[in-house]
């Protein structure tokens, strides 16, 4: 990977390009997928991954990666702190290796071999001082990966960390919105139930979500269902 002015340019036009992709209104799987395609190319890699972290927080799972290759992307997912991904993770620090096929603690030898994988660079994904995940690049010959080459990597990572960061905090905006537009409505309908039925507020909503569980619908639907049998219209 010798690096010349033509490569360091190519190298500004790649973080130019995650930095577009990190805000543009793709889906977070379609830019992950973009970002290790883009590494990969830069860094000359075999194998280019980003795993993210469980929701428990002490696994690696496999979130995007270049590679067509079926025992790659089906691998089991890896704990925090062990093989070289986890303890790039539990460090929070990139870690190299000269030869993953030799390395005692890279756990999938017999994929590497397959594959043909060598060198490995791993480069944990940060959030205000919190690890999220991991971005690995693999070659397929023996490499010193460069200072210039792991700051590289890192500042994807660190564009990356900051694309999921965003994106969940959408998801928890929209998630939260939605659960009050539910209970808007389920509010609404129980009041019906309880002035044309004579209920309680617990028998309203408990024949609801008898309803529900049923018919395998939403409160929501089953309040609008409610709403609309009773003719009553604005439920918004």
């Amino acid at each position: 990977m010798a690096r010349s002015s033509r490569s360091l340019r190519k190298e500004i036009e790649t973080l130019g390009k995650v930095s577009s992709t990190i805000v543009s209104e793709m889906y977070l799987e379609d830019i992950l997928k973009i970002i290790v395609a883009m590494t990969a190319e830069v860094m000359g890699s075999k194998i280019c991954s980003l795993m993210l972290l469980n929701e428990k927080g002490d696994e690696l799972e496999l979130a995007a990666t270049q590679s067509l290759s079926k025992d790659y992307t089906n691998k089991p997912n890896v704990k925090v702190g062990q093989s070289i991904s986890g303890r790039a993770v539990s460090a929070k620090k990139p870690i190299t290796v000269a030869d993953v096929k030799k390395d005692p603690n890279y756990m999938f030898p017999e994929i590497a071999r397959k594959e043909k994988l060598c060198s490995m660079l791993a480069v944990p994904l940060m959030v205000k001082g919190k690890t999220i995940g991991v971005l690995n690049c693999y070659t397929s010959k023996r490499h010193k990966f460069a200072s210039r080459e792991i700051k590289l990597v890192s500042a994807v990572a660190n564009q990356a960390a900051i694309a999921i960061h965003n994106r969940k905090l959408v998801e928890e905006k929209e998630s939260l919105a939605a659960k009050l537009e539910e209970r808007k409505f389920v509010e609404r309908a129980k009041g019906i139930l309880m002035k044309k039925e004579g209920l309680s507020e617990d028998e309203a909503y408990g024949k609801m979500r008898k309803h529900s569980m049923d018919s395998r619908r939403s409160m929501k639907e089953i309040a609008e269902a409610v709403i609309l049998t009773h003719g009553i219209k604005g439920a918004k």
